[in-house]
């Protein structure tokens, strides 16, 4: 253990904790609390400080509850009490040159916009900063008290909260050695989904130069969709549909009511949810029609999915094996898919159960479709287009490339708990050898090094062989598939 180091920004200064030839700085506020009278309200400056502040511990967590209905097995939580819950987290390498600047990755976790925290072990920045990257890693508002829909309430604070911690980033990143003016926005899951709603907007380039999506969706929801869940949470708890209603419940009594709802839906048949509402500043359309507008033209992009997204939403709670061909009819049906889709499914996996292929439809659908059409929709854009597809598939209880796999491998993290209960303890080490440093090369350098998006459409497959190119991969899976 080295002298602790010492940062001053513009509300005081830090004292982090420095090992291994790695500094950290935990827990830094970027907005004020967000309870009592900042309740449901944007996120607010914070109140500077004077004495040197300890930075040696991650900040409190945004109310939540542990996943259930076997997804505990594989998805883990952290709870951490406390009201100042809008933190960054920031990781550097301990020697540098005098005055040098370093590229910047600001990292947004997922979890459905109702879970997840910074301190995750998973999310940790040490191999990031190892490699010559200073790692960000940011905390929102989750839930009723980021995305709620009620009269009086500003929509998708969530989001407002990110935005809050980008340009916190953009102002305060040098005081650690980072480049204000080369910083990539990451997320996984909801936390792409968030980063695709600032990406779509006009003023995305202050808030970032690069992104980095993965499996998140590029959507959000008109207000009468996304208000189910806060509409069923109010009705639940008997309280008006307002500010002032959902106020007179404590944050985890409405986590409480929001788990309660959660549990009548199914992954695959649905149900109120927490979502990006879109109407509203933050997301005047939803982002995949803004990118088809030709919004985010001259922002580099690296984007990707899993293979088998479904796999970590339908076979923890076993709903993939009660799926009959009956109930595919009626969901394509529904959802007016060709039976072409079904039919290329069905010739490439003959093996398939029928909540496997329902599971794919939904997976392309709301992830690899989009991801295809932002793609196409920046072919000649000055801005370069990557896409990948991970394709490892763990042996773990028939997990496959499901949702979160790859998580390990970018992080380069697969000997953490974290990790190990998705892919195992024999995941292949070369594989994130080759993710990782493909993420760090397109943070530094602009490219992740494998062929740009273009009429071919190159996908990058990250499988057992370390990663090679396939040319519109399973295209006749995605034809004709509406949009959603």
């Amino acid at each position: 253990m080295s002298d602790a180091p010492i940062v001053s920004i513009s509300s005081g200064p830090l004292r982090g904790v420095s090992a291994d030839g790695i500094d950290r700085f935990l827990g830094i506020p970027y907005a004020a609390p967000p309870f009592g009278e900042r309740r449901f309200a944007r996120p607010q400056p914070v109140e500077p400080w004077s004495d040197v502040r300890d930075a040696t511990s991650f900040g409190p967590t945004a109310p939540q509850s542990p996943y259930v209905g076997g997804m505990e097995k594989y998805l883990g939580s952290v709870e951490i009490p406390g009201d100042d819950i809008l933190t960054v987290n920031v990781w550097r390498p301990a020697a540098r040159q005098p005055g040098e600047l370093l590229p910047v990755v600001v990292f947004v976790h997922g979890g459905a916009l109702t879970r997840g925290a910074a301190a995750l072990k998973i999310y940790d920045g040490t191999s990031f900063a190892r490699d010559g990257v200073v790692y960000v890693s940011v905390q929102y508002r989750l839930g009723q008290e980021g995305f709620a829909v009620a009269d009086g309430i500003p929509s998708n604070l969530g989001v407002r909260d990110q935005e809050a911690a980008l340009r916190w980033v953009r102002r305060e990143i040098a005081a650690f050695g980072g480049d204000p003016a080369r910083v990539t926005a990451m997320g996984q899951s909801a936390g792409a989904n968030t980063l695709a709603t600032l990406l779509a907007l006009p003023q995305a380039g202050e808030l970032f130069d690069q992104v980095i999506l993965q499996s998140g969706p590029l959507a959000a929801q008109p207000a009468k969709k996304a208000g189910r869940m806060s509409a069923a949470i109010a009705k639940l708890l008997g309280s008006p549909l307002t500010r002032h209603g959902l106020a007179s419940h404590s944050p985890a009594a409405l986590v409480k009511a929001q788990t309660t709802v959660s549990g009548r839906g199914t992954p695959l048949g649905g149900g109120p949810a927490v979502a990006i509402v879109s109407g509203d500043e933050v997301a005047p359309v939803s982002p995949i029609d803004a990118f088809l507008g030709g919004a985010a033209q001259r922002i580099p992009a690296l984007i990707g999915t899993t293979s088998e997204e479904y796999r970590a939403w339908c076979l923890p709670a076993g709903a993939v094996h009660k799926v009959r061909w009956a109930a595919v009819l009626l969901a394509r049906l529904a959802s007016k898919v060709p039976r072409a889709v079904v039919r290329a499914h069905r010739d490439r996996r003959p093996e398939a159960t029928p909540g496997e292929v329902l599971g794919e439809i939904v997976g392309d659908m709301l992830l690899r479709a989009p991801y295809t059409r932002f793609a196409d929709s920046r072919l000649g854009a000055d801005a370069g287009t990557w896409m990948y597809e991970f394709r490892w598939k763990s042996p773990l209880d028939a997990m496959g490339a499901a949702h979160a796999m790859d998580l390990g491998f970018v992080f380069d993290a697969l000997a953490i708990p974290d990790s190990e209960a998705l892919a195992g303890t024999d995941a292949p080490q070369h594989l994130a050898d080759v993710m990782h440093r493909a993420w760090v090369s397109f943070i530094v350098d602009g490219d992740p090094g494998w062929e740009r998006w273009s009429t071919r459409q190159p996908v990058q497959a990250f499988d057992a062989d370390g990663g090679h190119i396939d040319y519109a991969p399973r295209a006749n899976e995605l034809t004709g598939l509406p949009r959603r």
